[in-house]
């Protein structure tokens, strides 16, 4: 156990953890020259498109320090604070984190939360500072905002590049001399935590495991303490770029269990393994339970799909424990699930990769949060969706959640963000600075106005410097409506959003405007209208296509002419009261993204 070092590695969005990773491979020669690819980890084709790390990748790698031979368990984590869950369970199997920062652009708001994550789970922290050969780099500046930050002395932060490999060496030594080897008894019975599973079609369920205590061997009886199910341990391994056999896994060393396990609920990120025979006394904590921030209906296509659906999204939430989800049905669209997601970009992702990886065509419908609404007769009923609400006249009032956020940002865009957490209807609580030139505000919100852009939103007008997180802080009433969208006097419930009053004739007339944009023309008028209750507050009218019929005739009586236009008017009428209106997928997300 002395010769293992388990570290993960921390930074904001496009920090180069992921360059950075591929220079300690190359360096420690676990990867072949052949293999090498820029982001070698970052194995799925989204995360190659996008440039960015949606999953944490552990893989080990083997390094010789002073004639020994050290084992150095790596995880790369994302950087975007979608997917921060990710980092929280890759910073729980390790000991220490390589904080990376970038030269060019000094220290920004996921530097912040995740060191502080990292330091929660007493962590030891390694600064190093990247990209050090760009033109644009600052680095003396940047050094004095790492000191100030994490209180380390300036011999400590180690200059590197994960381009030019420049102070990869440095890194390597400092891993081994700074991060501690994992504490744990070998002898003692076996507890593995594990941190992360994923799905293979051939070989079932991939748990991945760190030993804290004991050892474990292929082919012995193992019990998953939460769910209480027994395996057999067919494989084991650690986790090199493939899976790699071992006969034996001790403490303190992270690996790989497959034991033919079939049904993604027998799996739970968090849930310990031990021995049948000799089982530990209690299982680990360590993990806390995900919050989703926004929740969207997802919904088949063909309704024969939904129990396809089902199996998706189940081998989706091993790979990604981030994603909740619960049966639920709708009026125009049928069966699907309501679920829960940490941000729009984590949405979008879950969206794309249904898609690409287990072939769903899905609708998703206009993202929302729960709220209490109080009847006339006393009862109380809890609403997620806007179908869902009862009639007008048997409303008493409406609830809302409400959350305490805390806005870390330096003082320059101070003023931006209050206008934008105000026009969120925001309530400022306090403000007071941390260190130096860095702020902290805290806000009353409703959780309705965050769901859409808010983060996105702060992260531009902050020039991502800005760090946001909140908790539930209880509900309000509130003055909601619900806003309906109607096709042609047809109401589209996945359309459909519950809203404040004040706020629902600017998005009524704006999603009519932006789904006569997106509604292919049909051969007759489609009347697009946004409605609350019974009274229309704006409408847009989709043209009909129409086909020249007055052209054959040359000349002649105006009555020729016009006895054609009656026919074809009357064709018209006809085709309109028949005719459905489809809407396209672009359109749902289109109404996501208003502004």
């Amino acid at each position: 156990m002395e010769l293992i070092r388990n570290f993960c590695i921390i930074a904001h969005i496009d920090h180069g953890k992921s360059t950075l990773a591929d220079r300690l491979l190359e360096y420690t020669n676990t990867i072949e020259a052949r293999d090498l690819q820029a982001q070698v980890l970052d194995d799925m084709d989204l995360e190659r498109e996008r440039g960015i790390t949606i999953k944490s990748h552990a893989i080990q790698m083997k390094y010789a320090k002073d004639g020994k031979e050290y084992t150095l368990n790596l995880i790369d984590t994302p950087g975007h604070v979608d997917f921060s869950y990710e980092v929280s369970r890759s910073i729980a199997a390790c000991e220490g984190a390589l904080l990376i920062v970038d030269a060019t652009q000094g220290i920004q708001a996921q530097t912040i939360s995740n060191l502080y994550m990292a330091i929660d789970h007493n962590l030891e922290i390694i600064p190093v500072m990247n990209k050090i050969d760009m033109d644009s780099a600052m680095p003396d500046e940047v050094e004095d905002q790492i000191v100030d930050l994490i209180g380390c002395e300036r011999e400590d932060i180690i200059r590197a590049s994960g381009k030019t490999g420049e102070g990869v060496h440095q890194i390597l030594d400092a891993i081994v001399e700074k991060v501690p080897a994992p504490k744990g008894d070998p002898e003692a019975p076996l507890q593995c935590m594990i941190f992360d599973s994923v799905f293979n079609s051939f070989r079932g369920i991939i748990a991945y495991f760190k030993v804290v205590n004991g050892r474990m061997h292929t082919g012995d009886l193992v019990k998953f303490v939460n769910t209480g199910k027994e395996y057999e341990a067919n494989e084991i391994g650690v986790l090199k770029l493939d899976f790699q056999p071992e006969k034996e896994i001790s403490a303190g060393n992270v690996g790989y269990i497959i034991s033919g396990i079939k049904t993604s609920k027998e799996v739970k990120v968090g849930d310990t393994i031990t021995h049948v025979q000799r089982p530990c006394a209690n299982a680990i904590s360590g993990f806390e339970e995900v919050k989703p921030m926004v929740f969207a209906g997802v919904y088949p296509i063909e309704t024969e799909d939904f129990e396809n659906l089902r199996t998706s999204l189940e081998k989706l939430q091993l790979n990604d424990a981030s994603l909740t989800f619960e049966p639920e049905s709708s009026a125009a669209l049928g069966f699907g699930f309501r679920c829960g997601f940490l941000g729009m970009l984590h949405m979008e992702i879950v969206q794309e990769r249904l898609d690409r990886e287990f072939d769903m065509n899905v609708i998703t419908t206009v993202p929302n949060v729960s709220y209490k609404v109080y009847t006339t007769k006393g009862e109380e009923l809890e609403v997620h969706n806007p179908s869902g609400l009862p009639d007008l006249s048997e409303i008493e009032h409406i609830e809302e959640p409400y959350i305490r956020a805390s806005i870390i940002t330096q003082s320059t865009y101070i003023g931006p963000i209050m206008t934008l957490c105000l026009d969120k209807r925001g309530e400022l609580i306090k403000q007071e600075y941390v260190s130096g030139n860095r702020m902290e505000l805290t806000f009353d919100m409703p959780l309705g106005e965050i769901v859409f852009d808010f983060y996105d939103k702060l992260k531009s007008i902050s020039k991502g410097y800005a760090s946001f997180d909140y908790h539930m802080n209880g509900y309000k009433p509130s003055k909601l409506v619900k806003l309906d969208i109607l096709l042609n006097g047809e109401g589209v419930d996945a359309l459909s959003s519950l809203i404040h009053f004040d706020n629902a004739y600017t998005l009524g007339r704006r999603m009519c405007e932006k789904l006569s944009e997106l509604i292919p023309r049909q051969q007759f008028d489609i009347a697009i209208q946004a409605a609350i209750g019974a009274k229309i507050i704006a409408r847009e009218t989709v043209k009909q296509v129409r086909k020249d019929v007055t052209a054959k005739c040359y000349g002649g009586d105006i009555s020729r002419k016009r006895k054609l236009l009656e026919k074809q008017k009357r064709g018209k009428k006809r085709m309109k009261q028949i005719g459905n209106v489809e809407v396209p997928q672009k359109a749902f997300l289109a109404v996501l993204k208003l502004d």
